[in-house]
């Protein structure tokens, strides 16, 4: 095997655009995807930065110079190149974004036929050799391309998970953060108004803007949730959402613009989606799992644990035929969405589960805080990632009552929980901590792993 590339990570590539990437890689990747899986047809899309056009283009080049036919979707979202990809019965998807990462940065998201998604071992690592190779014999017949986009069809999908007539009036501040998600989001909005919704919406950073004057769009960062939640307050919104730059990822904010945790959200989601499948599993991170846990098992579900990361969670779906999975993340996965993530069908989700239920959003997750307080992922820099696991292992696991090693370190006691997990990608470990109602306990409690860790 070829030394790898920096940029070609566990499931995706990404990267500084130069150093990293460019676009003669980004075509041998189309090539290679060509050669490894043999589509017929690839779906393929961009996000809004200034570099995704010029290297969307290399990879129509790569696949259409092997014979292979192409749909470009253009400015999409991810879960669109997803949707597309199954709705034309297309053999994979390949979306240029960067998401959430720096000014500069770039990658590639692909998945396999029904969208299937791609980890390194699954094929990622054989486009690696074969693009580093670089030696293909270009197809007699070259592919053809046409520009198409099912937006329709994709908007009829996310709204098949609610009682659009049902709805009731509200007021929803959205913050696209000058990413991908405002045309898509317009697409949704414009369905929902010709249905008489009543809901009406305030939108903020709508436009899509390659400089991004507001900042890279990442609400999971806590210096970047005031520009969403001082909005919702001003504007007097019922809730807020904000998405990362290719919108797999929501954001939620309450009415009084606080923040509502990952874990919480996929709580409600999990409630909301065996309210109308009843009897069915829900798969879940392992970082924090009490209240998701609970809230399944009352609503007569299955919970089922999964490792970290799209490719594991959507895998493990696959395999226990589950009806939604949730990460902490603000990554949401859904049966009837080619088991993928979707940041549009959430905030459906959470609208209509607000109508039904007649309370707001931050009554709706009131009592899931109050009896479930995290810490929230708490990410250290630690050059000896063994020394510290060990560490960890030594102090904690001997008085505890339940220990898993599913992803990373996971010690449960009678009242609080912690796992302790290793990034994929970096010298980083990160760290999360619940308690079982008791506040001063989890701040207690993340001071000891702390101290244990020798970092402050």
């Amino acid at each position: 095997m070829s030394s790898r590339l920096a940029c070609f990570k566990s499931y995706d590539v990404r990267g500084k655009v130069g150093p990293d990437m460019d676009a003669d890689l980004f075509r041998r990747i189309g090539q290679a995807f060509a050669v490894h899986f043999k589509p017929t047809l690839v779906v393929t899309g961009r996000d809004a930065r200034d570099s995704s056009p010029e290297l969307q283009q290399a990879v129509n080049e790569g696949l259409i110079s092997m014979g292979v036919d192409v749909i470009d979707l253009g400015l999409c979202g991810t879960e669109e190149v997803y949707f597309g990809t199954a709705h034309y019965g297309a053999g994979g998807g390949m979306m240029v974004t960067a998401s959430h990462n720096p000014m500069g940065d770039n990658g590639l998201k692909m998945v396999r036929e029904e969208s299937r998604p791609i980890s390194w071992d699954g094929g990622l690592n054989a486009i690696h050799d074969l693009a580093v190779a670089g030696a293909f014999t270009t197809a007699d017949t070259p592919g053809s391309i046409k520009a198409e986009n099912p937006r329709a069809a994709y908007v009829e999908r996310v709204l098949s998970f609610i009682d659009v007539a049902g709805l009731k009036p509200m007021k929803i501040l959205v913050n696209a953060g000058n990413g991908a998600a405002g045309p898509t989001f317009d697409s949704i909005a414009d369905a929902l108004a010709a249905a008489n919704a009543p809901l009406t919406f305030e939108r903020i950073h709508h436009t899509p803007d390659e400089t991004f004057p507001n900042g890279i769009p990442n609400p999971l960062l806590p210096e970047n949730q005031p520009a969403t939640a001082d909005p919702v307050i001003a504007s007097g919104a019922d809730f807020g959402v904000a998405w990362d730059g290719d919108f797999d990822r929501c954001f939620f904010f309450d009415a009084e613009g606080d923040f509502i945790p990952g874990e919480y959200i996929v709580g409600l989601l999990s409630k909301a989606l065996l309210a109308s499948n009843p009897g069915q599993t829900i798969v879940h991170d392992p970082r924090v799992v009490w209240n998701t846990r609970k809230v399944v098992a009352e609503a007569g579900g299955t919970a089922q644990p999964s490792r970290t990361g799209h490719a594991l969670i959507k895998e493990t779906m696959r395999d226990v035929d589950a009806v939604y999975g949730g990460e902490m993340s603000a990554h949401h996965y859904f049966k009837e969405f080619m088991y993928c993530d979707s940041g549009m069908i959430p905030w459906v989700l959470v609208a209509d589960l607000v109508s039904k239920t007649g309370q707001s959003l931050r009554e709706l997750v009131a009592q899931m805080k109050a009896d479930f307080p995290s810490s929230g992922e708490i990410n250290f820099r630690i050059a000896d990632t063994d020394a510290a696991f060990a560490a960890v292992e030594a102090a904690f696991e001997p008085d505890c009552i339940e220990a898993d090693r599913l992803d990373g370190l996971s010690f449960a006691y009678d009242n609080w929980r912690m796992n302790l997990r290793r990034s994929n990608t970096e010298p980083v470990v990160r760290l999360n901590v619940e308690t079982r109602g008791d506040a001063d306990l989890l701040a207690d409690r993340v001071g000891a792993v702390k101290a244990v860790l020798g970092v402050d």
